[in-house]
């Protein structure tokens, strides 16, 4: 299935399917508000049948923007946005250690009649100006199938340590809060999709029980208001992740909000030493219908990396 690609440059890309549906805008102007920490993320995502599948500055974390990379907890900065976990005293507003990701530029931008791959330049800036990292991110639209009703987005990243000394990677877990290690590429559904469905490849574990799981990939489905049909999404590792130095786990809520994130620092710390740097690939499928697991594992099958 074809695609059509527009560039609002200085704010966004956007990507058409042939039937007319919109089903990706990546935003990557700066956000007014520097409290919701500034950073490019994507939003409206749609599924091929046009169900939007990711939230927008929702009433109870503001900060949360459809599908975008974040840093929960980086050597006393929040790349997330929003409230910070301090240990003893729970959520703070503390505006002076919310960070921002500076978009810098494309260095390759590639339009096939099927797909869309470009590479984007960013540097991480703490609260107080100084620079940080510098990001490499990919992202790849590709795989858009009318039959299955599907299509997928991948979205890697590799970032360096531009620090005189080690950036040191957390999470709200390993500041002390138990069972809340969100950190890296994270996902905020719609209204809809809370309550959905979680399931792994081999567990029938439903969201709370698969918090802080690990494996190659997990799912998440839902049944929407207003229109008769359900979504699903996908949500899969790149076979070198599950050997990355550093594990990731999966962070994932169905109550009380929906929302799942690719964790790189759940449980345990680590360290990036200057000048040194680190990379993950993670690939989203957004699929119309209530699929299952057998379902899942045969479209990714399908679509090696």
């Amino acid at each position: 299935m074809s695609i059509r690609v527009t560039h609002a440059h200085g704010d966004h890309i956007a990507v058409t399917a042939a039937n007319g549906t919109e089903i990706l805008r990546y935003v990557y102007r700066p956000d007014p508000d520097a409290f919701e920490s500034r950073k490019p993320y994507a939003h409206p995502v749609r599924t091929l049948a046009g169900h939007t599948v990711t939230g927008y500055r929702p009433s109870d974390h503001r900060w949360h923007k459809g599908l975008q990379m974040t840093a929960s907890h980086l050597s006393g900065q929040n790349f997330w946005g929003g409230n910070c976990y301090v240990h003893g005293q729970g959520y703070l507003a503390l505006p002076d250690r919310v960070g921002s990701m500076r978009h810098d530029g494309f260095t390759e931008f590639t339009v096939d009649d099927d797909r869309l791959a470009f590479t984007e330049e960013l540097t991480w800036v703490e609260n107080g100006g100084e620079e940080w990292a510098r990001e490499t991110r990919g992202l790849a639209v590709h795989s858009v199938d009318e039959a299955a009703g599907a299509w997928a987005l991948d979205w890697s990243i590799r970032l360096t340590n531009l620090r005189a000394e080690p950036l040191r990677f957390g999470s709200p877990t390993t500041e002390g809060r138990e069972m809340a290690g969100y950190t890296g590429l994270q996902w905020r559904g719609p209204r809809d999709f809370t309550g959905g469905t979680a399931f792994a490849p081999e567990s029938d574990a439903d969201a709370e029980k698969l918090m802080g799981s690990q494996g190659p990939w997990l799912a998440y489905t839902t049944e929407h208001d207003a229109i008769d049909g359900h979504s699903t999404l996908v949500f899969a590792h790149a076979p070198e992740n599950l050997n990355a130095r550093h594990e990731s786990h999966w962070f994932v809520r169905a109550e009380p909000i929906p929302t799942v994130a690719f964790s790189w620092a759940f449980f345990e710390e680590f360290e990036l030493p200057p000048g040194e740097a680190f990379a993950y690939r993670y690939r989203v499928v957004f699929a119309d219908g209530a699929w299952d697991r057998e379902q899942v594992a045969s479209h990714l099958e399908g679509i090696p990396w």
